[in-house]
């Protein structure tokens, strides 16, 4: 049985995770986030530097959720990251299997209401799938404090940054490769041979096509709306998260171009 979908946001997940929504992009809100930190946001909308506003933004969060003070950062300030949404980003990048990857598909299914679909096996028809995802779900979370709310922040952010660095537009062309097409269930074909696949809650994507061949035998071309782009490499100073061209990408249903080698 499929559990009963919510969401803290302002569109109902049926209207995000449809094909509709990738064709017509709406604006995505999520409860509270805006309103509740609305002086960080404003001091953002003033300053030039997107490097200075990424730091300053992960200085709001080091502070607002004490991230500093946990016993085990024993004089290291990267330590305390352990506890803090730029692990789990990290650690997506490792494994988006793991605990990490766990806790920030829930995060999605709580706030935008888009169930997660795979986690080590198809959710759907694999029992033990769905109790590793619970499990780790459970483990990821128990390793931080207010994680969920520490990406509240990071996606409204991530949008805003987005609206400023592509003024005027909807949607940014990205790519995916996979050697799993098993992790998707392939909807039809439509009159341009383009695909409609169901992509799990939370997926990387890259902005180039080379870099996506590294990562599977096929590559898909995706035209994606900014707000359904929940972080994006460069967001942040380099200092605190490397790595150049990922997105993580809210799932649902997408129209995709299979690209050939």
């Amino acid at each position: 049985m499929r559990p009963t979908v919510f969401n803290r946001c302002n569109l109902s997940p049926w209207i995000i995770g449809s094909r509709d929504f990738q064709d017509t992009p709406q604006p995505l809100e999520i409860e509270g986030a805006r309103s509740t930190d609305r002086r960080l946001f404003a001091r953002l909308a003033g300053m030039a530097d997107p490097i200075e506003r990424g730091q300053v933004f992960h200085d709001y969060i080091s502070v607002k959720f004490r991230l500093h003070e946990w016993p085990e950062h024993q004089a290291s300030a990267r330590s305390s990251l352990r506890h803090s949404y730029v692990q789990f980003l990290h650690s997506w990048g490792a494994d988006s299997n793991g605990h990490a990857g766990a806790v920030l598909k829930a995060w999605v299914e709580s706030r935008f209401g888009l169930i997660a679909t795979y986690h080590n096996g198809r959710l759907a028809t694999d029992p033990a799938a769905r109790e590793r995802y619970a499990t780790d779900r459970m483990r990821g979370a128990a390793k931080t404090m207010g994680v969920a709310m520490q990406l509240d922040l990071l996606y409204t952010f991530c949008q805003d940054e987005l609206a400023r660095r592509h003024p005027g537009e909807r949607w940014r062309t990205l790519y995916r490769g996979t050697h799993d097409p098993v992790e998707y269930a392939v909807r039809d074909r439509t009159a341009d041979e383009a695909s409609v696949v169901t992509l799990n809650n939370l997926s990387s994507f890259t902005d180039d096509a080379e870099v996506a061949w590294e990562f599977g035998s096929s590559v898909w071309e995706v035209r994606v709306p900014l707000t359904k782009i929940v972080f994006f490499s460069g967001l942040l100073p380099r200092h605190l998260l490397g790595g150049e061209g990922e997105y993580l990408v809210l799932g649902g249903d997408y129209r995709v171009r299979s690209l050939r080698y």
